[in-house]
């Protein structure tokens, strides 16, 4: 394996656990035990690979996570705060005289970047994402079960059909929710979407939210699906202009991530709007921009 891969390998590694050691562990072995034996090992080293280690290690219940759930439930103020930093892109500052604060630090759970409480890692955020949805799917949210009675649709040779999720998602929320009234807040629509998205990729396909875009304007998921990744931007509309520096954040994203297509979703309050999911030109890039 020559320098220029193992630096790649390491550098996905990092994107997922920043360095945390047990994970990293857990998915060089799982890659070399588990992905070895349904891929050949040269591809098993790859995004790809590393990926579907990731898969696996999310599924298992293993002592660290029991520990992570074991801790947030011992501090429900905290575990809001932490819910609300990751399904809302709120700002918890950081505290080294708070008591919670000090005992997540000391279990590894959260960091302080910028002053600022960031959960420890991408692999922790995914495993509370999947948490804070099952919460919401045992109250019987009709999302998740209407992404699971349709999932079949979507999957055409391996690939996901994102445009028809799309599609199908605008058509369910207007039909369960109706028109968007003022009370709507954004992190509805973005746990919404994310119900209805994660039954539909269960079990073949990981997902998480780029922290740099959570916030109360846009939202940014990327979704790896067999090595696939898709892009999408959930956001409300603030008129034309808004949409055009969307288009154009959305256009570099997809340069960062080497890719052509990509995704957004927006809601609009305008009684004048028109629903559905179009398709957009945008330089060399094509968008899908869907209205709810």
């Amino acid at each position: 394996m020559n320098t220029n891969r193992i630096i790649a390998i390491a550098k996905s590694v990092r994107e997922y656990t920043n360095g945390y050691p047990f994970l990293v562990s857990r998915i060089c072995q799982l890659t070399d035990e588990d992905i070895s034996k349904v891929m050949n090992l040269s591809d098993a080293w790859t995004d790809r690979g590393i990926n579907e280690a990731v898969k696996l290690l999310l599924a298992e219940n293993n002592t660290l996570f029991q520990s992570l759930t074991k801790n947030l439930n011992n501090y429900p103020e905290l575990k809001a705060s932490i819910r609300s930093i990751l399904m809302e892109g709120t700002k918890l500052t950081w505290n080294p005289d708070q008591e919670e604060i000090v005992q997540m630090q000391m279990y590894g759970l959260i960091r302080n970047e910028g002053n600022t409480v960031r959960v420890a890692n991408r692999i922790f955020e995914t495993r509370l994402y999947n948490l804070f949805l099952s919460d919401e799917e045992l109250k019987n949210n009709v999302f998740a079960r209407e992404g699971e009675l349709a999932k079949n649709q979507f999957i055409t040779d391996g690939k996901l059909n994102m445009r028809l999720i799309l599609e199908r998602f605008i058509v369910t929320y207007t039909q369960i929710c109706g028109p968007l009234k003022d009370r709507f807040k954004e992190k509805d629509g973005r746990e919404q979407f994310l119900l209805y998205l994660r039954p539909i990729i269960n079990g073949t396909g990981n997902y998480y939210i780029e922290a740099q875009t959570r916030d109360q304007t846009r939202t940014d998921v990327i979704v790896d699906y067999l090595g696939q990744q898709y892009i999408i931007e959930l956001k409300i509309w603030r008129g034309p202009r808004y949409n055009a520096d969307g288009e154009k954040q959305i256009r570099e994203y997809l340069d960062y991530w080497n890719l052509n297509t990509g995704y957004m979703l927006s809601f609009n309050f305008n009684k004048n709007k028109e629903q559905g999911v179009k398709r957009v030109q945008v330089g060399d890039k094509v968008l899908f921009e869907g209205i709810v």
